[in-house]
């Protein structure tokens, strides 16, 4: 395939990274290691913290939106920036994601005159803001030439909402770099460990659940240990946690890309016990292809990435004495434990971001008709 110059949006802050950021650098650094040039356009609250290839969309604002808060930028000083942006860059492809977020991706789609190609990575049953404005977004998300849904409940929130018939192509994960990641013997338990990865203070990402349910866990196999991983008030989310359990509680903080691989190739089992507003699960295949065995809410996201209960368990969403019964079995059953590791490890090779880029390169040679067209000079 000819190199090409891909323009990718991302509308939420580059310097609070979430998993929408994450996808975006994942995916810009596998396509220029395969000789392709890209540049990433994204909202900041410090221009200076952005690296290289990331142009400053301007200062966002927060929005409480889908049980989270999302930090946006919108405006006609921010649209200015957005179409300088697109015609400095002169792309081959621009590649927006969340193209119906009120921040630079509406911006860049109402601008360009490029391909366009769209991912959609939110998933909600009911949405009153696409739902109000669906016939305002309609008309402009049309330019998009194909549409993309990470997960079948996202691809569900645009049909419902938005119509058309969105390609499905999951968020990536470097399967490898888990895979080899080294466990530490600091951080696990006697009797098992167990670990969870999110922000403390979001109730979404559901540690009340978790922490709930632990102490019906370790009161009966004193030596289990669970980590904690994320930012947020540790001591507000330890008040709820009682007296005789807390020295069983480790709390890592904010930690980096690397020690998470540690920390998830050192835990027997992972904890995706979120309530609500997840259209994939990225932390879940990081999980899967660490060798922790994962046990996650029964939302529709979670259960397809662990494929119905084949290469993870599930329990009632919110459920906290289902999710200890479901973590006692597993921690006394290491061979159930080692039947689910094996199925995931097979699994979790879709999510590869070599299988991943290659499916939305195939996308792109679509927009571009041959694919293989002259690249275009940037502008200087």
């Amino acid at each position: 395939m000819t190199p090409l110059r891909v323009g990718l949006v991302c509308p939420y802050s580059w310097t609070a990274m979430g998993g929408v950021q994450v996808h975006i650098a994942d995916f810009a650094d596998v396509l220029r290691a395969r000789g392709h040039e890209t540049s990433i356009l994204a909202p900041a609250e410090d221009e200076g913290a952005l690296g290289d290839g990331v142009v400053w969309g301007g200062r966002p604002v927060a929005v409480p939106y889908n049980g989270s808060v999302a930090r946006l930028t919108f405006g006609p000083v921010t649209a200015g920036r957005v179409r300088r942006w697109l015609t400095h860059g002169r792309f081959d492809v621009v590649h927006v994601h969340q193209p119906d977020s009120p921040s630079v991706s509406l911006l860049a789609v109402w601008a360009s005159d490029d391909p366009l190609v769209g991912t959609w990575h939110m998933a909600s049953q009911r949405s009153r803001a696409l739902t109000g404005f669906s016939g305002i977004l309609r008309p402009s998300l049309e330019k998009i030439e194909a549409r993309i849904a990470v997960s079948e409940a996202a691809r569900t929130t645009i049909v419902n909402h938005l119509g058309g018939d969105p390609v499905l192509i999951p968020n990536g994960v470097h399967v490898d770099r888990y895979a080899s990641a080294e466990p530490s013997d600091d951080l696990r338990g006697p009797s098992g460990t167990v670990s969870f990865l999110g922000r403390l203070d979001e109730p979404r990402k559901g540690l009340p659940v978790l922490l709930e349910a632990w102490p019906h866990v370790v009161r009966a196999r004193p030596g289990a240990r669970l980590l904690v991983a994320g930012p947020g008030d540790v001591a507000e989310a330890e008040a709820s946690v009682p007296n005789d359990v807390r020295d069983t509680i480790r709390w890592l903080g904010r930690i980096s890309d690397h020690h998470k691989a540690v920390m998830l190739a050192s835990s027997d089992i992972y904890v995706g016990p979120h309530t609500g507003g997840e259209s994939f699960g990225i932390v879940l295949v990081e999980a899967m292809a660490a060798g922790a065995t994962v046990v996650a809410s029964d939302l529709p996201a979670f259960r397809a990435v662990l494929a119905d209960g084949a290469a993870g368990r599930t329990f009632p969403t919110g459920d906290a004495p289902a999710l200890a019964e479901a973590l006692a079995h597993l921690l006394d059953d290491p061979a159930e434990r080692d039947r689910l590791r094996r199925e995931a490890r097979r699994r979790v090779r879709a999510y590869d971001w070599s299988t991943v880029t290659d499916q939305v390169l195939e996308v792109y040679e679509l927009v571009l008709g041959s694919g293989v067209r002259a690249p275009r000079p940037w502008r200087t």
